[in-house]
């Protein structure tokens, strides 16, 4: 946008043109052009440049936390200067790629009519590199009327956004930390822990244009068949995770960002996923305030500044099937008026089956609004949700003081989150920020604390460096990093190793192959690395796999290294040592294979039970027997 026409410093992020703004928005766009609190990026194509400022700042992310009274008149003059269209527009989130795309090209052309024309009020990045997901960030503020809150599925850390498309070594995010799981950081058992990969997720979103990070998770993972939350929780004890989950809120929002605690009222207690169909949770309300409400309760204490809801029915409590998202006695009776959140809420995907198979496009984000729900995420057609919204207030099927109040609380979150004062970053300050070998140092010693070793029989750890040693590596078809680390480092510290690598697709002959070559080695080390992907409904270890190490463990002296979801011994039950990591990552990859060769301690304690195998709080110590940083 050219910026030698500009008359005006434009308080939403663009010099515009006297012809590019409308009357109705001069009052609102002066005000914040007083307003604005921080000095804004320079030397990005369509980024403003600095503005007088005279409001407080940094604020408290806190929705608790009273606002100014300059910042609650910039919410004010800003709702006022907003049609009712564009009211409802700023509820909702449309999905955005983080990867390089052409101003013509005809999908990102797309996006930005989104943000120009229908005046989306946010995007939710997914997949791309850190420079690419901040560059399409800036182009996007600096074409948005009202500046857009960005989010980010940011689990664990940044690097979560190779993740988006499930081919996470097809397309990495460069250095951005990946941090430890969850539940990896729930085995090392510290709150420090928590806080510090908060803190990190903070640091490296915001510095990118992320405002909103959509963790921590904060489900109750006591159901060992739930094919979706697993290591994304930090366990099955309510308080621990509760605990936990504060810690890692506190850190996010020292970080800069806003945490989102997830998924509400609580996603753990089920065996569906929720992209695949509507799970169903039959208990009491008396169980939900013992286990799953514990954790929201303390993340809300903690101060965060968003929830997400969770396509569940529970049908036990309110006598029928319709999500807990489109309920209004759970997003308003339950989380607002009893647990007392203040801050903003925005629904799980409305894409996902457990919403999109049961109701419309237009009928979910009608109830979604009703049920209080500020922000719909990635309605299937924005433009249609948009309208279906504004025709039910305008027929008076909806209240229209409600979406006033649902656009204050994402305006408010807006000037908390320094998304108006600062809607353009800096594409070269993220390099300082962004993977800083801190970050990186922090992730490794989260990493070796989590690594738990459940079960070692015939003392088979440390893996001796002399031993002639087969290591197997299971990961998907598509994975091909994963288990990478873990062999190099295994290798460096056993010479005598050797590597085999399957997939699900591997068949029977190459099977028995490796199962012959066992037979001639001193050790098997099988490192297993299985994910969890939303939407495949599934979560376990190939059958014919599965079966090839069960064998090896009853006829070599094999080291079972789980990488993922720690509930596979049930399928290969006579494992003779068994060692988990509980996620993916070169942290995480690299721990693990310290602790197998005797370069690291071990300490962790399982987080959560492995029916008729361990149970919680499970865990051998064993001492470094080896010195040096290999």
């Amino acid at each position: 946008m050219r910026q030698t026409h500009a008359v005006l410093a434009s308080p939403f992020g663009v010099l515009r043109s006297v012809r590019g703004i409308r009357r109705r928005h001069a009052l609102p766009l002066l005000l914040l052009a007083l307003a604005s609190c921080a000095p804004r990026a320079t030397g990005v194509p369509g980024a403003a440049q600095p503005v007088p400022s005279t409001l407080p700042g940094p604020l408290s992310l806190s929705p608790g936390d009273a606002l100014p009274a300059q910042h609650r008149a910039w919410i004010e003059s800003t709702l006022a200067s907003l049609t009712l269209r564009e009211r409802v527009a700023q509820m909702v989130m449309i999905w955005v790629l983080g990867d390089y795309s052409g101003a013509y090209d005809t999908g990102f052309a797309n996006i930005t009519n989104q943000v120009t024309e229908l005046g989306v009020g946010g995007v939710v990045m997914s997949l791309g590199s850190p420079i690419e997901v901040a560059s399409k960030v800036n182009y996007l503020q600096g074409r948005a009327r009202v500046p857009l809150l960005v989010a980010s599925d940011v689990e664990p850390g940044l690097g979560r956004l190779e993740g988006g498309v499930f081919a996470p070594s097809l397309m990495s995010a460069g250095s951005a930390t990946v941090l430890p799981s969850n539940m990896a950081i729930g085995a090392g058992g510290r709150d420090a822990d928590a806080e510090m990969a908060g803190r990190i997720t903070g640091r490296e979103a915001r510095a990118i244009g992320i405002h909103l990070a959509f963790a921590p998770t904060v489900d109750v993972n006591n159901n060992p068949s739930n094919p979706v939350i697993n290591t994304r929780s930090f366990g099955e004890n309510p308080s621990a995770v509760a605990r936990l989950s504060a810690a890692f809120v506190r850190g996010v929002q020292s970080g800069g960002a806003a945490a989102t605690l997830k998924h509400f009222p609580g996603h753990g207690d089920t065996d569906v996923d929720s992209h695949l169909g509507l799970p169903v949770i039959s208990v009491a309300r008396a169980r939900l305030d013992e286990i799953e409400l514990v954790p929201f309760r303390a993340g809300i204490a903690a101060g965060a500044a968003s929830v997400m809801t969770a396509h569940i029915a529970l049908p036990t409590v309110y006598g029928d099937s319709v999500p807990a998202t489109l309920r209004r006695d759970v997003m308003t009776g339950l989380l607002r008026d009893t647990l007392g959140f203040r801050g903003v809420t925005v629904t799980d995907a409305l894409t996902m089956d457990g919403i999109a198979r049961g109701y419309g496009v237009a009928e979910s984000a009608v109830r979604a609004v009703r049920a209080g729900d500020d922000i719909l995420l990635m309605p299937g057609n924005a433009e249609e949700a948009i309208n279906a919204v504004v025709r039910a207030v305008e027929t008076g099927a909806l209240n229209r003081a409600q979406i006033d109040e649902s656009v204050r609380r994402i305006l408010e979150l807006k000037l908390r989150t320094g998304a108006v004062a600062r809607p353009v970053v800096s594409l070269d300050a993220l390099r300082e920020v962004v993977g800083h070998p801190e970050h990186a140092e922090a992730a490794r010693e989260i990493a070796a604390r989590g690594i738990t070793l459940l079960r070692d029989d015939r003392n088979l750890l440390p893996l001796p460096r002399s031993a002639r040693t087969l290591l197997v590596v299971y990961a998907p078809d598509n994975d091909v990093g994963a288990g990478t680390m873990f062999g190099s480092t295994l290798t460096r510290n056993v010479p005598g190793t050797r590597t085999m690598r399957v997939t699900p697709r591997t068949g029977a002959a190459e099977l028995d192959s490796i199962a012959a070559m066992a037979r001639g080695v001193d050790r098997v080390v099988v490192y297993t690395y299985t994910r969890t992907l939303e939407g495949a409904g599934r979560f376990a270890i190939a059958p014919r796999v599965a079966a090839l190490i069960e064998t090896l463990s009853t006829t070599t002296p094999a080291i079972v290294v789980a990488g993922g979801n720690p509930y596979v011994i049930k399928q290969f039950p006579s494992a003779p040592a068994y060692l988990m990591t509980y996620g993916r990552g070169d942290a995480l990859e690299v721990a693990a294979a310290r602790a197998v060769t005797g370069h690291a301690p071990i300490a962790g304690k399982l987080p959560v039970s492995l029916p008729g195998f361990f149970r919680a709080g499970d865990g051998l110590t064993r001492a470094a027997t080896v010195t040096g940083n290999n």
